[in-house]
């Protein structure tokens, strides 16, 4: 009896166990089912297909039961259309072989099996390369960039194709899977504009000196060229070597539209944008059309939308600008990352901790040259227990060994505020104490961080959702120099990004390309 009471016990435990789960199965999603029409079809040899090492190319056939697909005339020509003209949204027709696929177009009746088999999928492949392409653009940012802050967008390809194969609309799968934003139409449109322009053949022009108007000089010749060229200048001129009215004029709308400081005054940077050939600027427009792929395809409600090069951030509510700002952004050397995140907390009377870069870079160094620099700038010393360290104290050899902290106050590296937002950089909107800079033309001066003119107006406008945020209880809080932070109620995105080309009224529209990112993604594209 005692023998089997034991066995009981053991099965009842052995029963209460916990089992292992078992890891769920990998469900492939089936595509719907494929409606081939009357047309010729062709079996295709699966181990075919897989030479192409593309799932979704297996699984778009798997849907049409190993079959060809593209017997229909109509069908066959908009995709061939399609390839044919993407050079219209910057890519390259040859990426999509569109030249071996006009080969086969024009013998189509009679193929043999085996070729039909093969121009059917290369169609597919090729297509679904460039439907992906249009998407989410041809490069990962990822893999190019270690400060680009961007989801992965994803695509399914084969539900897009098949749904407007099914529906006989092929035509609408290209126009609804491009980005909506307004930023890339004008990048579209101003594609189609420079390829208006005749070529190009104004010689370099080369100037040392400063132009200022009723000035002589010969480069003048060739800045008139130029002026004339992109119609900045309408009607003729004389191209003496004098710096006319008229051309003054002229100069100005250029700098105008590149950014530049409008003063008619031709300098070096006015030059190097002149100097910019009718190729140079289409790269420049190309890039940036790829680029505004890898973002998201439509925007918020609302959002800050940062533009790097620009200097610029906009605050958008209901598709209305509701606030404009000028910025100052991370240096070549210390990039402003690209981010896509969104507003989280506003803080007043923010302290500010060094960060190591600018610890190793700047502290480090003037400290040796001065003790009382941190002094000086009402940053305390702070040891691993937290105690205060005087800075005769401070071991120059292990400055890691240190938090060095900035207290709240109207001259506080960040000013008198921050906002945050989520993400890996430790980035954030700042106030500065540096007030004056934001009417310079070239504002690349930050370590990284966002500086952003008139911020507590800006505070108010975020905050200020019930009307429980008056200027007076900003004012209130500002002057007790207590850190407070408050979360943002509204819900804003924020977009911080980079471009440098655009349209507007039918004009082309540039920035200097700070960060030298231009040239390399267009020959990466093209590679």
């Amino acid at each position: 009896m005692r023998i089997l009471y034991s066995l009981v016990v053991i099965c009842l435990l052995a029963g209460c166990k916990k089992e292992s789960p078992k890891p769920a199965p990998i469900v492939k999603k089936k595509e719907p089912a494929i409606i081939l029409t009357d047309e010729r079809t062709v079996e295709i040899d699966t181990a075919l297909i897989g030479t192409f090492k593309s799932e979704t190319l297996k699984q778009f056939y798997v849907a049409s039961e190993n079959q060809t697909v593209w017997g229909n005339l109509k069908k066959r020509t908009f995709v061939l259309s399609q390839l044919e003209k993407s050079e219209e949204l910057g890519l390259e027709p040859e990426d999509y072989k569109i030249s071996q696929l006009k080969k086969f177009e024009s013998k189509a009746a009679s193929l043999s099996d085996k070729d039909l088999v093969t121009y059917d999928i290369l169609l597919t492949y090729n297509f679904e390369k460039y439907l992906n392409h249009i998407y989410k653009g041809k490069l990962d940012p990822k893999k190019l960039y270690t400060n680009w802050d961007l989801d992965e967008k994803e695509f399914d390809v084969n539900s897009v194709l098949i749904k407007g194969f099914n529906k006989n609309k092929l035509d609408s799968i290209v126009e609804n899977i491009q980005p909506k934003t307004q930023i890339y139409k004008e990048l579209l449109k101003a594609l189609e504009i420079i390829n208006t322009f005749p070529d190009d053949n104004v010689k370099t022009i080369e100037s040392a000196d400063k132009i200022v108007l009723n000035d002589t000089n010969p480069a003048l010749t060739n800045i008139k060229k130029r002026l004339l060229y992109w119609n900045d200048m309408e009607g003729k001129d004389s191209l003496s070597n004098i710096y006319n009215h008229k051309t003054f004029e002229a100069v100005k709308r250029f700098q105008e539209r590149h950014g530049l400081a409008s003063d008619g005054v031709i300098g070096a940077g006015t030059i190097r944008a002149l100097n910019y050939s009718k190729e140079d600027r289409k790269k420049q427009i190309i890039a940036n059309l790829e680029r505004w792929r890898w973002y998201p395809s439509e925007l918020a409600e609302n959002y800050f939308i940062i533009n790097i090069p620009d200097y610029s951030l906009h605050v958008v509510e209901n598709k209305d600008t509701t606030l404009v700002r000028n910025i100052v952004v991370g240096t070549n050397k210390r990039k402003t990352p690209i981010i896509t995140s969104y507003l989280k907390t506003v803080v007043f009377n923010p302290t500010w901790t060094v960060p190591p870069t600018i610890l190793k870079e700047d502290v480090v160094p003037a400290m040796k040259r001065n003790r009382n620099y941190l002094a000086n700038k009402n940053i305390t010393i702070y040891d691993t227990a937290g105690k205060v360290v005087s800075p005769m104290a401070w071991n120059e050899n292990k400055p890691n060994n240190y938090r060095y902290v900035q207290s709240p106050g109207y001259d506080n590296s960040l000013g008198l505020m921050k906002i945050l937002f989520p993400n890996h950089h430790s980035v954030y909107l700042h106030d500065t104490n540096h007030r004056n800079i934001f009417g310079r033309n070239n504002r690349s001066m930050s370590s990284g961080c966002v500086r952003v003119e008139n911020p507590l107006e800006l505070a108010q406008h975020i905050l200020d959702v019930d009307g429980n945020w008056p200027q007076d209880r900003i004012d209130t809080i500002i002057a007790s120099k207590t850190t407070m932070s408050f979360k943002i109620t509204k819900k804003y995105a924020l977009y911080q990004w980079y471009w440098t080309a655009w349209s507007k009224k039918n004009q082309l529209i540039f920035r200097a390309d700070i960060y030298d990112l231009d040239s390399d993604l267009y020959a990466q594209l093209r590679n």
